[in-house]
């Protein structure tokens, strides 16, 4: 290829329709504030395990902590931050599989955000870390996320029985795990 020509873009990932004004970049340090809001949501809260009343400096905590090697990305909508996820790659016997965490904003679920979060992630996780397993836990109340999950060739491998407290009751997970062909 020519120094001065384009290069050809990778194929798009099977569900990934990612909305108009839509940018998947790095997460940066100036993003803690809009994070620590978009954490506080009461869907976003209700689907993951964080708590209520996360402050910015928690968060601010949590970013730094980061290992290195880990992925963490956000989306942005006509430049505000509307979602969040990360991969995390295993070590040793398991350095083949990475975790995957990912929120989207409460107004802007199902929009093809959190497929295009995803779709970049997967889009990683296949081409520069070179993971064959991506897993996963959600519960099992959380239809449309099992769904995206589902379309991108995740699989219920399991449930979790009482995995976590929220808003007064135990709720179960699944387990969900993609294998690279």
């Amino acid at each position: 290829m020519a120094p001065d020509a384009d290069p050809i873009p990778p194929p798009p990932l099977p569900g990934a329709h990612p909305a108009a004004g839509l940018t998947i970049r790095a997460r940066e340090p100036e993003d803690c504030a809009a994070i620590a809001e978009l954490v506080s949501l009461p869907r976003v809260r209700w689907g993951t395990l964080r708590l209520p009343f996360t402050s910015r400096e928690d968060v601010r905590q949590w970013m730094e902590k980061a290992p290195a090697g880990h992925l963490q990305i956000v989306a942005l909508l006509d430049g505000r931050l509307v979602g969040s996820a990360g991969v995390h790659p295993d070590k040793g016997r398991r350095s083949h599989v990475g975790g995957i965490g990912m929120c989207v904003h409460d107004e802007f679920q199902r929009r093809g955000i959190g497929a295009a979060l995803l779709a970049a992630l997967i889009e990683a996780a296949d081409r520069w870390f070179n993971l064959r397993r991506l897993e996963l836990a959600v519960y099992v109340d959380n239809e449309p996320a099992i769904a995206l999950y589902k379309k991108f060739g995740f699989v219920i491998e399991g449930t979790r029985r009482a995995d976590a407290f929220r808003d007064g009751a135990f709720v179960d997970s699944y387990m969900m795990a993609r294998l690279k062909g």
